[in-house]
């Protein structure tokens, strides 16, 4: 069953809601805004409408509910794939709420789950412009911390009147807003500006690996080489998100050798007691699991030894969920790892990761297996050389062992801009790296 939220992402629409959304559409013409229409367009007309968006990989729909009815929505547009200059950059078009929902939050609340979402996919800069004339959207904007940088004096014509629209944006990389990034990420034809320590923070996942039910650690991906940690994976994780981390990196252990999903109960505790994204892999091998996923509220699937045998899937996956699909990415001495690492392959690393590249996944997660749980450092030399190879973001993994270890991924980053983050496990467990020290650190 899924967790019961105000906002939901819209992957396909009923006849009830379908109804409720045209209607609150309308309303919201009436009123003076939304969708840049005039007059209302009537049921036909937005059926078609938001039938067509829902088939669009480039358009995301989300809807928020008042006493489980759809009264406003939004959409996260982003570029097309293949311009690259923009890949960091998302639209947020046409935010309403329903005139007869208004004054309950609904809109603040709609704004922060789509920059949340916004933040899951790895884009950094969300943009936004709207006609002066609604006061109410502006002001909502203005508070939730998007800068005005232009405005457009001939923006719409509204029966005689020409109104004047505002340009809006905000860099969504932990909230902090800096100006030296936002040329790399939002001027397609200004040249990339080189990201340092101070413009660019990196996310740190903490692990959750699950094994029996339990959040356990393994060193060098061996099953017999476990260390136990906590037998309440939720309230592990609920101590993770006390300690400020944003996001959260669960492994399904039994579930990667087995080839299906085996700590459900685990995933699902640890899922009602958090609020904050979670990505989660292991025996994830099928559209059915894939999607149950997604539907109980996981942010981020991610998909490693399917990747290696069934591509297909993983281009089905990305189609269906855009933004929602992680490819995980397991190495011994370049070579990928498959079937929770027992089995190593002939294929490179770095092709494998062009491969799902093309297929459409939303970052790539590299890990060193020989290094994993072994506290020695990260692999940076492959790591660097893969996020210099690829444009999706990648996140390391496999080998933090002491809070040098961040700052020198820290360092590296700043000459592979494509390090997005770093997933950190038995470090965190033992207190060898303190939550504080180290998000201080990828700051």
């Amino acid at each position: 069953m899924s967790r019961k939220k105000p906002v939901q992402r819209i992957l396909q629409l009923d006849e009830d809601d379908l109804h409720a959304l045209c209607e609150a559409v309308d309303a919201a013409i009436l009123d003076g805004g939304g969708f840049g229409w005039i007059q209302p367009q009537g049921r036909q007309v937005l059926s078609r409408y938001f039938k067509g968006l829902l088939l669009v990989p480039e358009r995301m729909l989300f809807a928020v509910r008042l006493d489980g009815m759809i009264v406003g929505c939004a959409q996260l547009v982003r570029a097309p794939r293949n311009n690259e200059a923009q890949a960091m950059c998302v639209t947020l078009m046409h935010l309403f709420v329903a005139p007869y929902a208004r004054k309950q939050g609904l809109g603040t609340i709609l704004l922060h789950e789509v920059e949340n979402a916004a933040r899951s996919m790895g884009y950094r800069v969300l943009n936004v412009d709207v006609p002066e004339t609604q006061t109410a959207a502006i002001d909502l904007f203005r508070k939730a911390g998007f800068d005005q940088w232009g405005t457009h004096p001939h923006y719409a014509r509204i029966g005689d009147q020409t109104v004047s629209g505002l340009f809006f944006t905000k860099l969504l990389d932990n909230d902090r807003s800096t100006t030296a990034e936002a040329p790399r990420m939002t001027q397609a034809d200004v040249a990339p500006a080189e990201p340092t320590s101070s413009t660019r923070s990196l996310t740190l996942y903490p692990a959750i690996d699950l094994k029996d039910g339990a959040c356990v650690r393994l060193r060098r991906g061996e099953m017999d080489d476990a260390t136990i940690y906590s037998d309440d994976p939720a309230a592990q994780a609920r101590a993770w998100c006390d300690a400020g981390f944003k996001w959260l990196h669960a492994v399904d252990l039994n579930g990667a050798f087995a080839g299906q999903s085996a700590n459900v109960a685990a995933v699902r505790a640890i899922l009602e007691a958090t609020t904050v994204p979670m990505q989660l892999g292991g025996g994830l091998r099928d559209m059915k699991a894939i999607a149950s996923w997604l539907e109980a509220g996981v942010t981020r699937v991610i998909l490693g030894s399917v990747a290696v045998k069934n591509p297909a899937l993983v281009r089905e996956a990305c189609r269906a969920f855009p933004g929602r699909i992680v490819a995980g990415i397991d190495a011994r001495s370049g070579h990928v790892a498959t079937e929770g690492w027992a089995e190593v392959s002939d294929m490179q690393a770095t092709e494998l990761a062009l491969r799902m590249q093309e297929a459409g996944v939303a970052a790539i997660i590299f890990t060193e297996i020989s290094r994993d749980g072994m506290l020695e450092g990260l692999d940076l030399e492959q790591t660097v050389a893969l996020a210099n190879t690829v444009t999706v973001p990648v996140i390391a993994s496999g080998g933090v062992g002491n809070i040098e270890h961040l700052a020198a991924l820290r360092k590296a980053a700043d000459h592979a801009p494509g390090i997005e983050g770093v997933i950190v496990g038995r470090a965190l467990y033992d207190g060898r790296v303190s939550p504080a020290e180290a998000l201080k650190v990828l700051a």
